[in-house]
């Protein structure tokens, strides 16, 4: 039984809720105390982004396999780390210790991709958000790291006690990290996910209490270093779930096993930018409406439509600020900056209005033919968008098509803008910019347990006013 130093709030709970929908975990059931991706990122101050796909057992008799796109949100501030599986504050007294205090969504339950008749007539299980406690001590021959995890979401009120070895072996450009760990589960956790309760047993599934128990499991995760900027990644893991999980009538006997394969791109730290007083910060203001159902994000960018809601015509207004990643990268005009944003929906009364934050990171380029005239810039941001509400024209839309929706979604921003300075000849604001986007929220298209395996999105048409300062 592990003992929990936590104790439940209101207020832990919203928290949590609302700062952990920007992250996911690796797998369902491999769970350990340190993540296939805590050193991908290891400049202060550095970011990254890319994409993971996951497959797994499912550990439900008939589940088949999970298959879940998962995309990848990096960044190594010096006392903030954001990861693919958790978002915290960590405490790093020297090169051997360090401590982490965070947030992780756990991604175990149901309901799962398709109809599986075990679970039938049974109250789906869902995702809950555990607030989290590691300690890593490093040596030569070995990481160890253990881990305290509370459920601050009140899903299942569970507590789990995460034990791993870890040994990083580095050969050229590949790395390997191979790993044992131990979960150690008290029965609420176990129970929630893996119990019967009497009102869901029938003749072919009886009531079942689980207890608690221990996981068991053994793991290997690789990256590749393909350029400076570009990593591939790997991993699979091999998980021997406890007696009395195994047990449970609607879970299948054997061991768990799990793969990955994905890429990420490392746009380095921005605090080597920073360290010349001359870099600049981007401030940017924006004014939108929602776009027609119909009108889809493609056929905006091949200016095949540009239809607004006139039905329920719902506006958003926002502050992006942004610090630069790279300039000029490789000497190509091209460069990378880093947005943080907050966006308020207007909902015109059709429900209560909201708010979103978007993280993302967006690509430049100015090497227009007549550049040297009038400044033009072309940009694509990549990112996430948090909304503590699901906006009306995603709510309204996903309902007509009876699909869920998720305040956490993927985050697109394509726009076009040109030098305010060089249109009226004022060199005063030539690093003002004038121009128009779409704010994109996206479920790519269902693939992503981590975005509420959504099929739909909004787009807003939006016009801008950005400075550099």
């Amino acid at each position: 039984m592990v003992i929990s130093l936590f104790q439940r709030s209101k207020v832990t709970r919203k928290i949590a809720l609302s700062i952990f929908a920007f992250s996911t975990a690796v797998t369902a059931h491999a769970q350990t105390a340190s993540s296939p991706f805590s050193d991908l990122i290891t400049e202060p101050g550095g970011a990254g982004l890319g994409a993971v796909m996951r497959m797994e057992k499912s550990p439900y008799i008939g589940g088949g396999v999970r298959r879940d796109l998962l995309p990848l949100y990096l960044y190594e501030g010096e006392h903030v780390s954001v990861q693919a599986n958790r978002i915290g504050i960590k405490y790093v007294p020297d090169a051997e210790q360090r401590f982490d205090v965070f947030f992780r969504r756990r991604l175990e339950g149901f309901p799962e991709d398709g109809k599986i008749p075990v679970l039938s007539g049974m109250t789906a299980r869902s995702t809950g958000v555990d607030l989290g406690f590691t300690y890593r001590y490093q040596q030569p021959w070995g990481t160890l790291y253990a881990s305290l995890l509370h459920d601050v979401s009140g899903t299942s009120n569970g507590n789990e006690l995460e034990l791993e070895y870890a040994y990083d072996w580095r050969s050229g450009r590949l790395t390997l990290r191979p790993s044992v760990g131990i979960s150690m589960r008290d029965s609420k956790l176990n129970n929630y996910y893996y119990g019967v309760l009497s009102s869901e047993a029938t003749a072919s599934r009886p009531a079942y209490r689980s207890g608690a128990g221990t996981n068991v499991s053994l793991n290997l995760y690789s990256s590749y270093d393909v350029t400076e900027r570009w990593r591939l990644l790997a991993g699979v893991s091999l998980t021997s779930l406890s007696s009395d999980i195994k047990d449970s009538p609607i879970v299948r006997k054997g061991l768990q096993p799990s793969f990955f394969i994905g890429a990420a791109y490392d746009f380095g730290s921005y605090k080597k930018l920073w360290a010349d007083e001359k870099t600049p910060t981007y401030v940017r203001v924006l004014y939108g409406r929602a776009g027609a159902d119909s009108c889809h994000l493609a056929k905006i960018l091949t200016f095949k439509c540009a239809d607004l809601d006139k039905t329920n015509p719902t506006s958003i207004m926002g502050v992006h600020i942004g610090k630069p990643f790279i300039e000029k990268l490789n000497g190509w005009p091209l460069d990378f900056v880093g947005y943080a944003g907050v966006v308020y929906h207007d909902d015109r009364n059709l429900q209560a209005n909201g708010v979103q934050v978007d993280l993302f990171m967006k690509a430049y380029y100015y090497g227009l033919p007549w550049n040297d005239r009038v400044k033009t810039r072309l940009g694509f941001g990549l990112g996430a968008s948090f909304a503590n509400r699901v906006p009306y024209t995603e709510a309204s839309s996903q309902a007509a098509r009876d699909r869920p929706t998720s305040r956490l979604l993927n985050y697109l921003d394509p726009t076009i803008d040109v030098s305010l300075g060089d249109l009226i000849g004022s060199r005063a604001l030539k690093d003002a910019y004038v121009g128009v986007g779409v704010s994109h929220r996206s479920g790519i298209f269902g693939s992503s347990r981590l975005l509420g395996s959504v099929n739909g999105g909004s787009n807003y048409l939006y016009t801008y006013f950005e400075m550099k300062i």
